[in-house]
């Protein structure tokens, strides 16, 4: 016999069967519930299990009641209950109006007398009595009537006076008192208040085999999505748990077709057993895994790609595996991202088909693909409320005209749009040109849809550090006021011992993608125990930076500034604090080199930035210097949610003495962003007043052991640090703090309260001091 072989589709969660005989099986379905429909009409429902078991037996011997006894007949109805109105299926009118109209015009044989039953009988018997003796016309005719022909080996009975060859149809009648006719019962209303809840337990039998077989865990996902467990136990009703039981019934048979068990069998039952005894009722479903299909073959209906393999080597399913619904969408997943990634941008993954054979249980996976043409970029089109044009998009890409397509990039483009902040809405499409790129591709236009949004958003951050106080900053920003992305930039800072405001001029993707120019104007007024200023700054600056979508491995900064400042100083000469006039102009540089995980929580890797910063100062006489800081940082993770980190800091000033420099341009430690355990600015040589004074050179290290749970962390540290009057750090008198932190991690970034204490405290430093902040602290 030939094996019985099918198709199953893999649709959403599981996989649907469709047998090639669909067709059959719902007329043979239809026909059998009609059945069952039609003896529902003939017998009475049989009771339920639980009610047959209590109800009391017939006597098997009973003798039949007397002739006088009267049949039992159904009673009528309890006063007060209403019997539903059973509609009829077609209304009179609507029967009547479709029947034909017929009239002996019509049909002539209408007009004549209808024939006894006598001459019935007798025409059928005379026309079988020709049959039967052979001499029966080409079409036998009884009176001049044709008789219908016969099959042969037929006969035609007369009713008359035939002899009756069915012995039921002469055997008497049964007695009509022997008929059992049961009144009908009218079932009472149930008391108001009536707890009906109904307990019950859920089984699963026969499951394990096939859970045992799989890398899946069938058990927790049938538990995850059962509808008997998530009802806890307790249901309103016995309608509601069988309800509940089909549905699992059904998900249990989906769960098995997802792993490849496609002649599964689930069966459902309730267990009363136990609820005479006040026991929860069973909700039981019995499995049959039945045999678990796998691949015989796998045919990828595709045209040939470059390179030759590319669809192949790429497909994760072999032959020989089990038919794993997971699998199969993933593998199919794989490939409508690989192709787009390889050149073809309009490749389409077509409707799986899986033949399915039942005796070997195999199946046969067909998929079709269109791989499209393959395309190479072209241009940039624009639509829609545009925040710029085209030629600015441009200037974001990564790719150029003629580079072979790659959905990578396209998609680094459309995440570079959405950083601007411009836009309600944005995608990025290839559009077909059909103009030949050579090599048998062609190229392809980068259709951008733009829904510009609003431009402005109003920003604010705030802190406390011991030493430095409360510092709240707010900004304005306007992000495409000077299109294409030139930012107008308004920042106030309000705090305890710093007040400023400030103007910035920025234009993003200056000329290069992550490429910024910014012009900033501001002017500061800052109150600390090593030096009260009024600064005015003027700067402009060219940087290429990290940004969340892409950290650079090396990003660089360069510029210039103007700072006019009036500072106060102790002299010792004078023995008391006198102000002075700085005016300074200065060069920038700085060069970042990134190997860190990440921009804003790095778990590992090292980060090293160098900032130069030739300047000079006015006050009294010309006197040049430069600024140098190395910083290094590293990161290393000793357990899954463990990670120690490291850094530390050199600074020197070079070509001019302490006297000659502005105290805001030397060198301080201690604080939040520095020494913890230390006030701000409190390390380093200190005048009379024990004032901290600033000096040439600097040398800090922190370390740092970061415990992770969830998105909240625990952070022990150890600071050290100190502040040198020469020009050279000389790790002498080195200053050390201790403490720990905590942190709740956001999407933007770690939020962060650090407490921490002086080693060794002198007199005059605090006892503990506290840092609040946003981000690591370094």
């Amino acid at each position: 016999m030939a094996s019985e072989k099918k198709r199953h589709e893999l649709n959403g969660f599981g996989v649907d069967a469709r047998r090639r005989w669909g067709l059959l099986s719902a007329s043979l379905l239809s026909l059998a519930c009609a059945h069952a429909v039609a003896a529902q009409e003939r017998e009475p429902a049989a009771p339920p299990a639980a009610e047959a078991a209590t109800a009391e037996p017939a006597a098997a011997d009973a003798p039949p009641p007397d002739d006088d006894t009267p049949i039992a007949s159904p009673s009528p109805p309890p006063e007060g209950v209403v019997l539903p109105e059973v509609a009829p299926i077609i209304p009179d009118d609507e029967f009547r109006k479709a029947i034909p109209p017929i009239s002996a015009e019509d049909d002539p044989e209408l007009d004549k007398p209808l024939e006894s039953i006598a001459d019935f009988e007798k025409r059928v018997a005379d026309a079988a009595k020709q049959k039967a003796n052979g001499t029966a016309d080409a079409v036998p005719q009884v009176d001049g009537t044709p008789v219908p022909a016969l099959a042969d080996g037929q006969t035609v009975e007369p009713i008359g006076d035939a002899p009756i060859t069915d012995a039921e149809l002469a055997a008497p009648l049964p007695p009509l008192e022997s008929f059992d006719v049961q009144p009908v019962q009218f079932v009472d209303a149930e008391p108001e208040g009536e707890n009906r809840q109904v307990a019950y337990s859920v089984q699963v039998n026969g499951l394990a085999a096939a859970d045992d077989s799989t890398d899946a865990d069938l058990s927790g996902l049938f538990g995850d999505l059962s509808a008997l467990y998530d009802g806890d136990g307790k249901a309103d009703n016995f309608a509601m748990l069988r309800a509940r039981l089909s549905n699992d019934a059904e998900l249990m048979q989906r769960i098995l077709s997802s792993e490849g068990y496609y002649d599964g069998s689930v069966d459902t039952r309730i267990d009363r057993a136990g609820r005479e005894r006040g026991q929860p009722v069973s909700a039981v479903i019995d499995v049959k895994p039945g045999p678990r299909y796998s691949f015989s073959d796998i045919i990828l209906d595709a045209k040939p790609t470059v390179p030759p393999g590319l669809i192949a080597d790429n497909f994760p399913l072999a032959i020989g595996e089990p038919i794993v619904a997971e699998r199969v969408q993933g593998a199919e997943a794989a490939i409508s991202l690989k192709l787009p990634e390889e050149g073809y941008p309009f490749a389409k993954v077509g409707q799986r088909d899986i033949l399915l054979d039942g005796d070997k249980a195999t199946g046969v996976y067909t998929l079709p693909i269109d791989i499209g043409p393959r395309a190479r970029f072209g241009g940039f089109a624009s639509s829609g409320k545009e925040a710029f044009g085209a030629d600015h998009v441009a200037i974001m890409a990564r790719f150029k005209r003629g580079d072979l397509y790659d959905s990578r990039k396209v998609d680094d483009l459309r995440q570079a749009l959405v950083a601007t902040g411009l836009f309600a809405t944005v995608s990025v499409e290839p559009q077909a040109t059909g103009e030949s790129a050579g090599d048998d591709t062609e190229y392809v236009t980068m259709l951008v849809n733009q829904q510009a949004g609003p431009p402005r958003t109003l920003a604010a951050s705030a802190g406390y550090g011991t030493g430095e106080g409360i510092r709240v900053e707010g900004s304005w920003t306007h992000r495409n006021l000077f299109p294409p992305e030139g930012a107008l930039i308004v920042r106030g800072v309000a705090g305890t011992q710093e007040q400023g405001l400030g103007v910035t001029f920025r234009r993003s993707n200056a000329g290069r993608r992550d490429r910024t120019f910014e012009l900033v104007g501001e002017a500061t007024r800052s109150n600390y125990n090593a030096f009260e200023a009024l600064t005015g700054r003027v700067a402009a600056r060219v940087s290429y930076d990290s940004t969340p979508i892409w950290q650079k491995k090396l990003t660089y900064a360069y510029g210039v500034q103007l700072i006019a400042t009036s500072e106060d100083d102790y002299s010792f000469l004078l023995a008391d604090r006198e102000r002075d006039l700085y005016y300074i102009v200065g060069l920038t540089g700085q060069i970042g080199i990134d190997r860190t995980n990440s921009l804003l929580d790095p778990t590992k890797g090292f980060r090293v930035t160098t900032l130069i910063e030739p300047e000079g100062s006015m006050s009294g006489r010309f006197s040049p210097y430069a600024r140098a800081r190395v910083d290094v940082s590293g990161y290393y993770p000793v357990a899954e949610n463990i990670v120690l980190a490291g850094r530390v800091r050199v600074g020197s000033i070079l070509g001019a003495a302490r006297e000659r420099l502005a105290p805001s341009r030397r060198f301080y430690a201690g604080g939040g962003g520095s020494v913890r355990g230390f006030g701000y600015q409190q390390l380093g040589p200190k005048d009379p007043n024990n004032d901290p004074i600033g000096g040439r050179s600097v040398n800090e290290a922190a370390f740092e052991a970061r415990y992770r749970f969830g998105n909240f962390g625990i952070v022990g540290f150890v600071d050290a640090g100190q502040v040198y009057t020469g020009s050279t750090p000389d790790f002498s008198n080195m200053r050390f703090g201790a403490g720990i932190g905590g942190r709740f991690y956001t999407n933007f970034g770690p939020m962060r309260l650090d407490v921490a204490t002086p080693i060794d405290r002198k007199p005059g430093e605090s006892r503990i001091s506290v840092y609040v902040s946003i981000g690591q602290a370094f």
